[in-house]
């Protein structure tokens, strides 16, 4: 019908919409009806999009890598964007007049490529395999104060950079000069074990010793201390005993000391008693019989008295004529005599 047709973009689409070039409308998600024959409709997809990338690069040692990533970015700046590249749609509506926008990813990655480049070029192969995530982040910071990426309207939302390999030649050669070095580690390891075991082993082995010894030397000590302990015992007994000998022979000492002087006294009294009974004997020789008769019936007992009268009777038998002795005498002396007994 007359070139009349109806146009309809997607929410995430800025349109520019130009009828015999004056902008008759932009903005995002816009949908109007157009003369195919005098408009020109230019659509900027303004969704996130991304961009693989696989960058052949050499290292600042002339070996070749390779650099895998990823560029996320969306257009914040469409207005920008469709005046340096061409977004404009063919009368259709749908497909672009130019590869303009199927190139932006390519744009984008070339800018990329050379910060990569740069940064690659002064490393060495070995520094090159753990630069992924610097090399990320560098991306992202100079793409973001790149002239032509501004100038396009282009924010850099993520980047990443999944791997950096050499080729396969190369990385055998690492990988087996790795193995070596692992493996030289690993009997390092080994090596180290076995000297930590027998460094362990010597030193138990030296603190059993360091502790017979100690537990010999402790019995050495609890020995001589035992044997001190029974000389003081010893010698304890010894000065008790010359104590207990020493007190015996004082004692002895002061027993004859005492038997000298009792002997010494008992000589004295019967000296004594000796000068006494000669002077008595002296004193009675000059005495009549009767009067030593008269003094030692003096001291006599009753009983003694009446034997001595019954001895002098027995004597004088023959020149008695007649006694008379009545038996109350021998009663008195019967009754005393069963009297002593009993209190004895």
């Amino acid at each position: 019908m007359l070139g009349i047709r109806y146009y309809k973009a997607e929410p995430t689409t800025f349109v520019v919409k130009t009828v015999n070039g004056k902008t008759t409308k932009k903005g995002k998600g816009l949908s109007f009806f157009y003369n195919a024959t005098t408009t020109s409709i230019a659509a900027v997809p303004m969704n996130a999009q991304e961009a693989p990338f696989i960058f052949n690069l050499q290292t600042s040692d002339f070996q070749a890598v390779k650099v895998q990533g990823q560029i996320t970015f969306r257009v914040a700046n469409a207005e920008s964007l469709a005046e340096i590249l061409n977004f404009n749609l063919k009368k259709d509506g749908v497909s672009y007049l130019s590869e303009d926008p199927l190139k932006l990813n390519d744009r984008v990655v070339r800018s990329a490529q050379t910060i990569v480049q740069n940064e690659v070029q002064n490393t060495k192969l070995r520094d090159a395999f753990v630069i992924n995530t610097k090399i990320a982040k560098l991306i992202q910071e100079e793409l973001a104060t790149d002239v032509a990426v501004n100038a396009m309207g282009i924010e850099v939302l993520n980047t990443m950079v999944g791997r950096i390999s050499a080729d396969p030649e190369t990385a055998r050669a690492l990988e087996a000069e790795a193995r070596e070095s692992i493996l030289q580690e690993a009997d390092d390891a080994v090596y180290g074990r076995r000297k930590s075991a027998v460094e362990q082993e010597r030193l138990i082995k030296e603190a059993e010793l360091q502790t017979d010894l100690s537990v010999q030397h402790k019995e050495q000590e609890i020995a001589e201390s035992r044997i001190e302990n029974e000389r003081e015992i010893l010698r304890g007994k010894a000065k008790t005993d010359a104590e207990r000998v020493q007190a015996s022979i004082d004692r002895e000492t002061q027993r004859q000391s005492l038997v000298a002087l009792q002997s010494e006294n008992r000589k004295q009294e019967s000296d004594t008693e000796a000068y006494a009974v000669t002077v008595k004997m002296e004193a009675f020789k000059t005495l009549p019989v009767e009067n030593l008769k008269a003094m030692a019936l003096a001291n006599m007992e009753p009983d003694q008295l009446m034997a001595m009268a019954f001895e002098s009777l027995a004597q004088n038998a023959g020149k008695i004529g007649e006694l008379n002795i009545t038996p109350d005498l021998f009663g008195n002396m019967m009754k005393k005599a069963v009297r002593e007994p009993r209190a004895k």
